[in-house]
């Protein structure tokens, strides 16, 4: 169902769906369509929302195998911009040799919360080129505490299938970079995300309610989480992700309503973190619900002066605001750390802040060698149950959970 600020945007690409029919050049048998042919200007001034929605609507109409929406070099100014679905081409492609830049006016995306959305699409590829939201003034507004606008996401995927965002940068991000929501079938490759570390609610990926999704061979340098997974994420692959500055890749926070989709089947392989305020986190409202986090594999990671490198948060609570005196109730549950290593910024490098009515069960822990200012790093628990094996610095704090451990290890042997 479109939302209220969706309206208007699709109002405008169904009046310029009759648009000719004609492309520009072909390359590889794929029938390639230039935003130069359909108005837009690459001066960096011109508002091209109208353009880029025209050219789209020609490549959605292609019922070709492929066809392409090619942005040629120099810069192209775009306002709020959504692209909708369904397409008749079971490959489209979204090729970017130039730049996209927003306007430095944020109260321009204030009502639309977005910047560019893709809707309801399947079988496209993002690829190329630099986004660039200019959101310094909005975090600069921020920075004042005026009365300022939340912001906007810079690239929103919703209701999406076959997916695949290869290759390009994303700069200056008023708030989420990347957010895949709803969608299906998602992969995320090389990409460059870079926003101020004092930016506020910058997250570089966001991932919710979503399934299928890889992040692989990625840099993130953010204000806030590098990768965020949110409530009803499965399956989902991240390797090889360098992070740093940020908040490290956080599941969660969890458990915000009562009632909300768990997340599960998440691994995180051969990562990296510089400098980052976390490491592997997971995070949960201190309120009742009825949520939970399950197989969770992270395997590979390596912290340079991390101040969290391993953290559970049972007791997320910002401001102390809107949190009533109660414990978390998300599950957490099987959940592995594995050849970790590096150096903490704080003497406890391994802290599991679990809840009372809802302990964290299963953890498994095994290689892990962290160290605080050249000596051993200390570990602190509160309701975590658990097992550790191998080399272990600091030394585990975990309480024996059992039979859950058993099967805790045969999720780890196939995986």
């Amino acid at each position: 169902m479109l939302m209220a600020n969706d309206i208007h945007v699709s109002t405008i690409l169904f009046s310029l769906f009759i648009l000719p029919s004609f492309f520009l050049h072909s390359t590889d048998g794929a029938a390639t369509y230039n935003v130069l042919s359909y108005g837009a200007k690459s001066d960096g001034a011109t508002d091209n929302s109208a353009a880029f929605l025209k050219a789209w609507s020609a490549v959605c109409a292609q019922s070709d195998a492929a066809v392409t929406m090619y942005v040629p070099s120099g810069s192209f100014l775009l306002h709020p911009t959504m692209f909708t679905g369904p397409c008749k081409s079971k490959s489209t492609v979204v090729q970017i040799d130039g730049n996209l830049v927003a306007s430095s006016d944020y109260n321009l995306y204030e009502a639309a919360g977005y910047w560019l959305k893709f809707k309801n699409v399947q079988g496209l590829t993002f690829e190329g080129g630099q986004l660039d939201a200019k959101g310094s003034a909005l975090w600069e507004c921020k920075a004042q505490k005026t009365n300022c606008p939340d912001g906007a996401r810079s690239l929103v995927f919703n209701d999406a299938k076959d997916i695949k965002l290869k290759g390009f940068t994303s700069l200056n991000s008023e708030l989420f970079n990347i957010v895949i929501d709803t969608s299906s079938n998602v992969q995320v490759d090389g990409l460059n995300i870079q926003s101020a570390a004092t930016s506020p609610n910058t997250d570089g990926i966001h991932v919710e309610q979503s399934s299928g999704v890889t992040i692989t061979n990625t840099y993130i340098k953010t204000g806030d989480d590098c990768i965020s997974i949110g409530q009803g994420t499965q399956n989902l692959w991240i390797e090889k992700v360098t992070c740093g500055p940020g908040h490290g890749i956080s599941i969660g926070s969890l458990g915000k309503s009562a009632n909300e989709a768990g997340v599960q089947n998440v691994t995180v392989k051969n990562v990296a973190f510089s400098g980052t305020t976390n490491g592997l986190r997971i995070k949960s409202w201190e309120r009742s619900s009825n949520g939970f986090a399950k197989q969770i594999l992270f395997d590979g990671a390596t912290m340079d002066n991390v101040k969290n490198p391993i953290i559970i948060d049972q007791h997320y609570c910002p401001h102390n605001e809107g949190c009533p005196t109660e414990n978390s109730g998300v599950k957490i549950s099987n959940v592995v750390y594995k050849n970790i290593n590096g150096t903490s910024a704080t003497q406890v490098a391994v802290d599991f802040s679990c809840s009372a009515s809802a302990p964290c069960q299963g953890i498994s822990m095994a290689n892990v060698q962290l160290t605080y200012k050249g000596q051993p790093a200390k570990s602190s628990c509160e309701h975590a149950f658990g097992s550790a094996t191998g080399t272990m610095v600091p030394s585990s704090c975990l309480q024996s959970s059992g039979s859950s451990n058993r099967r805790l290890m045969a999720f780890v042997s196939n995986n």
